[in-house]
């Protein structure tokens, strides 16, 4: 769900010099900074790293440095990353932070990225809500989410562009999370300019274990999972059942099935794995409801206005990796394809367009998407200076019927748009780092996509055709220290924001049928690509014993944030856009069964330019404060603790007179491991029963008994205070 309010500007030849103005500047300034990197002097030779798992499993590969691998062997975000990160805001989060925390849905694992929140509209089933740096990201926009490097989001998906729908994870499965913000990497492009995380499953688990979990709502949960040796390779399996009802007058009724089965085999030097994973689950949506109907008490807080709203989905993958390493050299490719069906019934301007028979639409999206992803790295020296040159090659093809309806109860009776989508994408890139001495290093990179475009429109013939377009972007980072186990970096790169495909070919308004919006203005196609300008300073100390900090002050351009919305078809036109902020992580573990955390975000999100209808950008978040403590294995075999999440106020329309109140949530978890076998937990879900919004918009809508639309704040309640209890064996 997107809904804001903004106004269609004219893209002149201004705002094209300036972009070309930027790119210059940027790549000029890359250039500067690898011509003084070629000519610096190396001192000292640097130390292999043997902490890997490729060096543990191939003693010659210590005689070369691993300078970028973020593949560290430990599970802690307490892992020491000086000397490893490339930039201040990339880290990695273990299987030990998330088992600990009190987790309402999946997609809360990836609020372990500092900055992030996960949020809901619709109650469980819909793919979440995403704020990040400035951003309402939407369903995934411009957050790039991936499972063992399989890329999540969604291209010109029916209800918005980077449909990230996480709801298929395993949490207790989830060994890492990597993550990066900004777009300073070349290993990432579409999606990834706010940032990107990659989570890996487990390949092998010490025991196999059976969870049964029951709660408030009618919820329950029943896990198993474990491996086992086969033949020369190990089997890893999970699977789990999910039921939800909520708090909501018209239950969620939310039912989930989930598997996924991995075979996988090491060698000394190279290994591969066959990955298949399936889930499907069908629910009743609890979308936004107007604040108004509940101030005059005509609706319930957990009340709906249309009670047929829901959905159902399916995702099917099969996924193959082969890797190999030597002493100077390793590769890796990965071959996926996967299979996804989504059927979603919304409804939320309820009778502003229809009075009769209401305002509810489908968006059905069925596609086939494969992909291959190759690196091959080679360990070299510049000079004196250890070195690793990587060329990668990343491909996608999305195979897309969607559509969006008209329905009443679920049942269709028009069609506004039907579209055959075909997006390829073929991205090869270069990055090379080195370590000129015991105080410096460099990550220099550039890569290409290149994107094809095909709609077929069977409503609007007008609307189809193909296009094609391609962007370079630069990336470079530089590294200095570590002094005192402190070290500072500065990253700068070039990325852009990719376009629904729809959008970029649309001419004639798919409603109306004309090729003039509502002000007669001509409508146009949009910008296939977008470019972004990224930059961050920042600094990484763990001079402190026990104590991990970040600190990163970053910058990020938008030349346009042109958007596909699903919910009407069309595309609706943005001004170039601004966002800074500052981000302050801190990890701290003053010994080994207690840890604390403490991250703060704060960041500025602004529309470039003056236009009378305001420069606030609705929805983008300015605060998060995500803080917790943990214990494990204290008085014979206790673990769990507190968090609290403080979601700052969001302004909702350009002019910032509406502005939806923060929402402060406080959960808790305590559990106890008897012995080796058995474990009970609890968790404690918004303990100080606050009466906050899950999520606000501010938008017209219009009731039954009301005879015009209204502006109003719409808004998805949190759930009230609530429990669930856990009980697992280990066998």
């Amino acid at each position: 769900m997107y809904i804001q309010q903004i106004v269609p500007f004219n893209l002149s030849c201004k705002p094209q010099t300036l972009r070309l103005q930027k790119a210059g500047l940027a790549i000029a300034a890359c250039i500067f900074m690898l011509n003084y990197a070629d000519n610096a002097q190396a001192a000292d030779k640097t130390k292999a790293n043997t902490n890997t798992d490729e060096s543990i499993k191939n003693p010659k590969v210590d005689k070369s440095i691993d300078l970028t691998e973020m593949e560290v062997t430990a599970t802690q975000r307490a892992d020491d990353l000086v000397g490893i990160a490339n930039s201040a805001s990339q880290g990695n989060v273990g299987q030990e932070q998330i088992k600990y925390r009190a987790i309402t849905r999946p997609s809360e694992v990836l609020e372990t990225v500092p900055g992030m929140i996960a949020s809901q509209h619709s109650g469980e089933g819909k793919a979440s809500q995403y704020y990040l740096r400035g951003f309402n990201l939407d369903h995934g926009t411009d957050f790039l989410t991936q499972v063992d490097g399989v890329p999540v989001n969604m291209a010109s998906h029916s209800h918005g562009q980077g449909w990230m729908d996480t709801n298929f994870l395993i949490p207790e499965m989830i060994k890492t999370i990597s993550y990066q913000k900004g777009n300073y990497y070349a290993d990432t492009g579409d999606f990834s300019s706010t940032g990107s995380a990659n989570i890996e499953y487990f390949s092998e688990l010490p025991n196999t274990t059976v969870k049964f979990t029951g709660g408030s709502y009618d919820y329950y949960r029943g896990l198993v999972m474990g491996s086992k040796k086969l033949g020369n390779g190990n089997l890893a399996y999970a699977g789990e059942t999910v039921h939800n009802n909520g708090p909501w007058n018209v239950g969620n009724d939310y039912m989930k099935f989930n598997g996924m089965l991995r075979y996988s085999q090491e060698q000394a030097h190279s290994g591969w794995s066959i990955t298949g994973m399936a889930y499907k689950a069908d629910w009743n949506s609890t979308d936004q409801i107007p604040r108004r109907a509940v101030l005059d008490g005509t609706l319930d807080r957990f009340g709906a206005i249309d009670p047929t709203d829901g959905g159902a989905s399916q995702r099917y993958s099969l996924t193959g990796e082969w890797h190999r390493n030597s002493s100077d050299s390793e590769s890796k490719i990965i071959v996926y394809g996967l299979y996804s069906k989504l059927k979603l019934f919304s409804n939320f301007t309820y009778f502003m367009n229809d009075p009769v028979r209401g305002d509810q639409f489908g968006q059905p999206d069925e596609r086939w998407t494969t992909g291959l992803k190759a690196t091959h790295t080679f360990f070299h020296k510049i000079g004196k200076a250890e070195s690793e040159t990587t060329l990668g090659l990343q491909v996608r093809n999305d195979n897309v019927h969607n559509a969006l309806t008209l329905t009443e109860a679920r049942q269709q009776y028009d069609t506004v748009r039907k579209d055959d989508v075909w997006i390829t994408n073929i991205s090869p890139y270069l990055e090379n780092k080195t370590r000129w001495n015991d105080w410096f290093r460099s990550t220099v990179g550039v890569r290409f996509d290149g994107f094809r475009f095909n709609v077929s429109d069977s409503n609007q013939a007008d609307n189809n055709g193909t296009r094609y377009d391609g962007i370079v972007s630069p990336k470079l980072g530089l590294t200095f220290g570590p002094w005192a186990n402190t070290e500072l970096y500065l990253n700068g790169g070039l990325g852009f924001h990719s376009n629904d495909a729809r959008g970029i070919n649309t001419r004639v308004d798919p409603v109306t049928g004309l090729s003039t919006d509502a002000n007669g203005n001509a409508i146009n196609k949009a910008v296939p690509l977008a470019r972004t300008y990224g930059a961050e300073v920042g600094a990484r100390t763990t001079w402190i014993k026990g104590l991990q900090s970040t600190l990163a002050v970053w910058w990020l351009d938008i030349d346009s944030e042109l958007l596909f919305v699903g919910d009407a078809g069309t595309t609706e036109a943005s001004r170039p856009s601004r966002r800074y902020g500052v981000e302050w992580a801190n990890y701290y573990s003053p010994n080994d069964w207690l840890t604390f955390d403490a991250d703060l975000s704060f960041s500025k999100a602004r529309f470039r330019g003056n236009d009378p209808a305001g420069n606030y950008i609705p929805g983008s978040i300015n605060s998060v404060l995500a803080t917790g403590a943990m214990v494990h294995d204290v008085w014979g075999g206790f673990f769990g603790g507190p968090r609290l999440r403080y979601f700052g106020p969001r302004v909702l329309i350009e002019d910032g007179t509406q502005r939806s109140r923060p929402t402060i949530l406080l959960s808790g978890m305590v559990g106890y491991k008897f012995n080796p076998t058995w474990t009970v937990q609890a968790e404690v879900f918004n303990l100080m029963n606050r009466k906050d919004s899950g999520i606000d918009y501010y938008y017209e809508s219009q009731l039954r008994n009301e005879a015009s639309p209204v502006g109003d704040t719409h808004f998805h309640p949190v759930e009230p205070v609530s429990f669930r209890l856990s009980l697992s064996a280990n066998f």
